[in-house]
């Protein structure tokens, strides 16, 4: 990618005092004038890139700008690193170690250094996910349509959309575009979507708005809850809602206060905890899981000796 390549050739000069357009080429397995066109570019970037014809001749940056302007420092570098690494941790390629590779060149000291930060993106569904955001990273770079199968609550639908960004977010990931058939921008999660495919339908690319993507607006509070939970559940409510969520009662148990989203979430989130929770408000929640746990009964109790 031209982008990694100007990275890289720019992290070398500002490493080195001076470079040749062979020495470039090689590293970066181009061809010379392709160097040249890169630092061509650089210079139109505003870059002070000196070239000097002849033996001992080559590429360099003004000592001024090195002095005085330095683009990236240590602690700086350390977190573009990270960021490469995670990336590699889901696209299932190793295409950022590369990139890494070649800006560390000639300087480990500068890029490598002591790696304290290490982010992994990917999941228990890599194997599914890292194709779906290869696809979905060529249509964005191509301004190309996807089309697929997507599974939402209750309902299950064909959609097409023009894809805009790929989104990490509550531990998932998305893709944010233009939704055809809702003629708006929509929000879709990777592992609910299947029979991706690229399609060979160009679009012209809209002013895309960023996604609003706080919990607030994605996620509003609607169900007001409060529970009462067994001591032992103290790790699940702290690692979930924070140490704040609860205030611990004279016996022990936790009295929980929490707003959440989703009915059919929250009824199942409780059911999870079995019988170490005591659902208080809202009441008729309270009815439902009632109702949810007699059922599950029954099957089971229907079940019996059935097999």
């Amino acid at each position: 990618m031209k982008v990694d390549r100007l990275i890289g050739i720019l992290s070398l000069l500002l490493q080195k005092d001076m470079v040749t357009a062979p020495y470039l080429a090689a590293h970066f397995e181009v061809s010379k004038r392709t160097i040249n066109r890169d630092i061509e570019t650089l210079c139109k970037a505003g870059i002070p890139i000196v070239t000097r014809q002849g033996n001992g001749g080559g590429i360099s940056i003004m000592d001024t700008y090195k002095i005085s302007k330095t683009l990236i420092t240590n602690a700086e570098m350390q977190d573009i690193l990270a960021g490469l690494r995670s990336l590699d941790s889901v696209n299932g390629t190793n295409q950022y170690k590369q990139l890494m590779e070649k800006l560390s060149s000639g300087s480990s000291d500068f890029l490598i250094g002591n790696q304290s930060v290490l982010i992994d993106l990917s999941s228990w569904y890599k194997s599914s996910l890292s194709p779906k955001i290869q696809i979905i990273r060529t249509a964005i770079d191509t301004c190309r349509e996807i089309t697929f199968h997507y599974y939402s609550p209750g309902r299950e639908a064909q959609r097409t959309i023009e894809p805009y960004y790929l989104v990490f977010r509550w531990s998932n990931w998305y893709v944010w575009g233009w939704c055809r058939k809702r003629e708006d921008y929509r929000l879709f999660k990777l592992n609910r979507l299947e029979q991706l495919e690229l399609t060979d339908t160009f679009f012209i690319k809209r002013q895309a708005v960023m996604p609003e993507l706080t919990d607030e607006k994605v996620f509003p509070a609607k169900i007001h809850v409060k529970a009462l939970f067994e001591p032992e559940c103290k790790w699940r409510l702290v690692e979930e809602f924070g140490s704040g969520c609860y205030v611990e009662q004279s016996d022990g148990k936790l009295l929980f206060h929490a707003d959440y989203t989703n009915q059919e979430n929250l009824v199942t989130w409780l059911m999870s905890f079995r019988d170490k929770v005591l659902l208080i408000e809202p009441e008729e929640i309270r009815k439902e899981l009632c109702t949810a746990l007699q059922n599950a009964l029954q099957q089971y109790t229907k079940g019996e000796g059935s097999t």
